[in-house]
């Protein structure tokens, strides 16, 4: 008897079909020698610190380093703390039947570092000894199970991806545990929240929106000429700029004057743009994103959702490139796709026997190849099913058509001493271009089609223009830039040896940077801001304390997931790694401990009762010095008060006005909040208006 395990009740439904196991029992199914069952995720993981016999936050305890890391049932939150997960327990003894019964396992959980930790981990805390062998897929359709089901690979040839699965893993509750609880313990008010990739993704955040708020922008000037010639209309801006806009005026009618530029360069070369590569899952969140307003939790979802309904191959990978066993499939891929109404006109456009193979490279495939679609087309889906499943679609007949040949020139045109340019591109083979069309998608100052010009002659100017201007502050993150951000964080680093070696390696991983973000959102330390990611006062708060610390070191954070890839590739001992590791977390959690409750003092605002400096926590607003003993909570009434709020009680002696406020019985009302004389506060209720009769 051979048991299978795969991640998802849809999943282990579809292997037990394939191998013949039809007869359905309760959480698993048996048939033709298979027992074939399902882990509902994580069903095990690293236990808290409780289960070490650390209760509390307590500086005494700190750090909390396990000598060896105890695995306990997913737990969910009760009344009076954690209990385990009824459905994980049954689903878990269910499993320990299974591998009781069984002669051999064949791990078919997701085919990745993350799938491989949720099988080790119940194979592990159910302490089985039976031999296991890897199904290792890239899609679940049926061709694809059946060909991996012929090819099982020896489980233990993935010990080295369990590794660095589970160091990572370890790494986070290490990092996480003791830096969330010493920071908390130093600040001695509120929860707050740190983490190995988080902290450092806030820190991204946080000093993109501070370098935006600090921009000082200014106004210049350009000036924009209009030509025709050969019945086309086009436009040169001047090289140079001006902050005096009564100068820029005088340039202005001094040109008007002249009439004429006179073409002082044409230098015309060849540019070729390569077609794009597949979509691996952080290009495919951050198209999403742009295209279609997803966030990096829902595109994942979706693609998650295509590739268990098998349209898709897997969609957590981090490589863009394909083998070459499976460039022979590609043709058939383009056939299937005519049949789909929302691709048959692009599908026509490619050019059957001039196929790219650019995204052929083995070298290049890590865990799994890009994302590709299916021989299997979807008829009926959801709305944003649709929309990225095209998405997906398109990409991969753009990926296999030629490249896209242009001629591009740079004119440069003189007048009196000022010179102006413009640029002009010329498409002389479309190639992957012609797929989605897009060739408007261009520098938005090129024109597409430009009349023929040689230097040394004159061009008349129709008309001048003054152009206004702007400087551009950097522009707040959107959640597509945040991942490009955090996929190439090596590249920020200041360190020019480090930069070097860390250069293309980022922080968190494709599956695991949409978690990221969401977690920041949950913390309450960014929120979305139409198309933006912006930090929550908490947010900066935390930023602001730790933005010098380890713990936000992004390139820290990159040379570790430099050190994960290496322990799965058996390039490094996990145990070398893991001595590091707590070293690292003793540094942290000793720099957080050191942190001065002070440290939350804000520099213009003072306690009412003895002038020192004021500070705002997470629950109350204290004057800095114990011996004064001042405070005010900052939850009135069911409202939180924000920085404003309590910057204009104490410099103002009173908020703007409160809404929504609830009072013991139940009331809702607005009022103002009032300083007293004494510290104390009290409600001030707008004068009520006088009703006017006729």
């Amino acid at each position: 008897m051979k048991a299978i395990i795969a991640e998802k009740p849809s999943v282990a439904h579809e292997l037990a079909r394939i191998v013949g196991a039809s007869e359905k029992k309760d959480g698993y199914w048996e048939g033709n020698s298979f027992l074939v069952t399902w882990a509902f995720g994580h069903l095990v993981g690293l236990a808290m610190p409780e289960n070490y016999g650390v209760k509390g936050f307590s500086r005494e305890s700190l750090p909390i380093i396990p000598a060896e890391f105890i695995l306990t049932i997913r737990k969910i939150k009760a009344e009076k703390g954690y209990m385990d997960d009824p459905g994980s327990k049954k689903q878990l003894d269910v499993i320990r039947e299974i591998f009781e019964r069984c002669e051999s396992i064949i791990v078919a959980t997701d085919a990745g570092r993350e799938g491989e930790v949720i099988f080790r981990y119940i194979y592990e805390y159910l302490e089985c000894q039976k031999p296991f062998e890897r199904l290792w897929i890239s899609s679940l359709t049926e061709k694809a199970i059946i060909n991996g089901l012929e090819n099982l690979k020896d489980g233990n040839d993935f010990d080295g991806l369990y590794h660095a699965g589970r160091e990572r893993s370890q790494a986070d509750w290490l990092i996480g545990i003791n830096s969330t609880q010493a920071l908390t313990t130093s600040l001695g008010d509120g929860l707050y929240s740190l983490g190995r990739v988080q902290t450092p993704t806030l820190g991204l955040i946080c000093k993109r929106y501070s370098e935006n708020k600090k921009f000082e922008i200014k106004n210049y000037y350009q000036i924009g000429l209009e030509h025709q010639k050969e019945g086309i209309s086009f436009k040169s801006v001047s090289g140079d700029k001006w902050e005096d806009k009564g100068k820029t005026e005088s340039i202005i009618r001094s040109i008007e004057r002249e009439g004429s530029v006179e073409i002082k360069e044409v230098t015309t070369k060849e540019g070729t743009l390569q077609a794009p590569l597949l979509y691996d899952l952080t290009a495919l969140q951050k198209e999403a994103n742009r295209k279609l307003g997803f966030s990096a939790d829902k595109t994942l979802k979706i693609a998650q959702s295509l590739y268990e309904k098998k349209f898709i191959t897997y969609p957590r990978t981090g490589s863009k490139y394909i083998p070459e066993d499976v460039w022979p499939e590609i043709a058939g891929l383009v056939l299937a796709l005519k049949v789909r109404s929302s691709c048959k006109e692009a599908v026509e456009k490619v050019k059957w026997e001039r196929y790219n193979r650019h995204i052929v490279n083995d070298v290049k495939v890590t865990d799994h190849h890009g994302i590709l679609v299916t021989e299997n087309i979807p008829t009926q889906l959801e709305a944003s099913e649709n929309a990225l499943y095209d998405m997906i679609a398109l990409r991969f007949l753009e990926s296999i058509s030629p490249a896209c040949y242009r001629e591009i020139t740079n004119v440069t045109l003189s007048v009196l001493h000022y010179d102006f340019g413009l640029k002009g591109i010329r498409v002389t083979s479309p190639g992957w271009k012609v797929i989605g069309g897009n060739f408007e998608d261009e520098d938005e100052d090129s024109i597409l089609n430009l009349p023929s010009l040689k230097g040394g002659a004159d061009l008349r100017i129709e008309c001048t223009v003054l152009l206004s201007r702007k400087t551009k502050p950097p522009a707040l993150y959107t959640e597509a830039e945040l991942l490009a951000a955090m996929e190439n964080a090596g590249n920020t680093i200041d360190n020019q040896e480090e930069r070097k070696a860390l250069k293309n390696i980022g922080i968190g991983t494709p599956a695991t940077r949409a978690s990221v973000i969401e977690t920041l959102l949950g913390r309450g330390y960014i929120v979305r801001d139409k198309k933006s990611l912006v930090p929550t006062e908490k947010g900066l708060l935390v930023y602001n304390i730790v933005a010098e610390k380890t713990i936000a070191n992004v390139g820290m954070t990159a040379q570790w997931e430099l050190a994960f890839e290496k322990i799965q590739n058996n390039e490094m001992k996990a145990i070398d790694f893991h001595q590091e590791l707590e070293k690292l977390t003793k540094e942290i959690t000793s720099e957080l401990l050191e942190v001065p409750a002070s440290s939350m003092a804000h520099a213009d605002l003072y306690c009412p009762q003895c002038g020192n400096k004021a500070f705002i926590r997470e629950k109350v607003v204290k004057c800095s010095t114990e011996e004064c003993g001042w405070f005010i909570f900052r939850n009135v009434c069911g409202v939180q008060l924000s920085y404003k709020d309590i910057e204009s009680l104490l410099t103002k002696k009173r908020t703007p006005l409160i809404r929504k406020m609830i009072s013991k019985n139940k009331n809702v009302f607005d009022a103002f909040i009032k300083l007293e004389a004494d510290g104390s506060t009290s409600f001030e209720f707008e004068p009520k208006k006088k009703r006017k009769f006729r």
